[in-house]
């Protein structure tokens, strides 16, 4: 019960911080975000209907054909989320009157932006929808080969086309696609947290048992050394992976350079850590 109680209550936040991006900059500027939400802010500009009575139009049919493809319980989490958005952004521009906090189309952007993608982000970890694209992907990903991120894609692009059109102005939908993008940063960043450590694979053709040693001890990090064997299987050839602070980079580097200058170094970032970071803060 708890934890479902704090899903609802990301859900809910999610849903407020989604409306308030979109009554308080998006839409008053005539800037679509991505998915239904955005053909709602389009679809009001031509029939002068309520942004949320418009986004549970086009959402909720699509609701009901999918809790096949969805199942009930993520059904029923994606209806309520569909409804509280509705109402939330129906009251923000209709009870509350909420103007635009800003008419400059940059600002409108990415304020507009980060509210979008952070509200969904906060609906998604609590294991909700804000239905649209998530419901048209899972179905056509249901019925053919493409992947869901690219059926998300295809929707989005879509509605920037609509918002150009519809709008008459080309820039318009140029702003849109710097909405959705910065939105979709914004859901990664709440979904798996901003990276702060970065992961390394290091390869060299030297033992690198003590290089691995030299880095446990220095650094006050641990990891794994691998050993194989080049392309060719002509030579033996040694690899480490270790995860580290994005801060010691540098201090990996030097120890790395000193021990082997030829020795090679991929470095990537851990969007996302599961039961990595307590390990690394008992070693320190």
């Amino acid at each position: 019960m708890k934890k479902e109680f704090i899903n609802y209550l990301f859900i809910t936040l999610g849903c407020m911080l989604l409306a308030f991006g979109v009554v308080g900059f998006l839409s008053p500027n005539s800037i679509a975000t991505g998915g239904t939400a955005g053909l709602a802010i389009i679809f009001h500009s031509i029939f002068k209907l309520p942004i949320g009575l418009l986004f549970g139009l086009i959402n909720i049919p699509l609701l009901l054909v999918s809790i096949r493809y969805l199942g009930k319980y993520f059904a029923l989490k994606s209806g309520v989320a569909i409804i509280m958005m509705g109402v939330f952004i129906d009251v923000l521009s209709k009870v509350v009157h909420l103007e635009a906090l800003s008419s400059e189309p940059l600002l409108a952007t990415l304020y507009g932006g980060v509210l979008v993608g952070t509200g969904l982000g906060l609906i998604f970890k609590g294991g909700g929808s804000a239905g649209g694209g998530t419901i048209i992907a899972r179905i056509v990903t249901s019925k053919t080969s493409l992947k869901t991120g690219t059926v998300i894609l295809i929707l989005d692009i879509i509605v920037v086309l609509a918002a150009g059109l519809v709008f008459e102005s080309i820039e318009l939908a140029l702003w849109s696609m710097i909405s959705i993008f910065t939105g979709a940063k914004l859901i990664d960043v709440v979904l798996t947290g901003r990276p702060n450590h970065l992961i390394v694979h290091i390869s060299s053709f030297k033992e690198l048992a003590p290089l691995g040693l030299l880095i446990k001890h220095e650094l006050g990090v641990s990891g794994t050394t691998v050993n194989g064997k080049d392309l060719g299987h002509e030579s033996a050839k040694d690899i480490i992976f270790v995860v580290v602070p994005k801060n010691r980079l540098s201090s990996l580097e030097d120890l790395v350079v000193c021990y082997d200058p030829k020795a090679k170094m991929i470095v990537m970032e851990a969007t996302q850590m599961l039961g990595v970071v307590n390990t690394l803060q008992q070693s320190k």
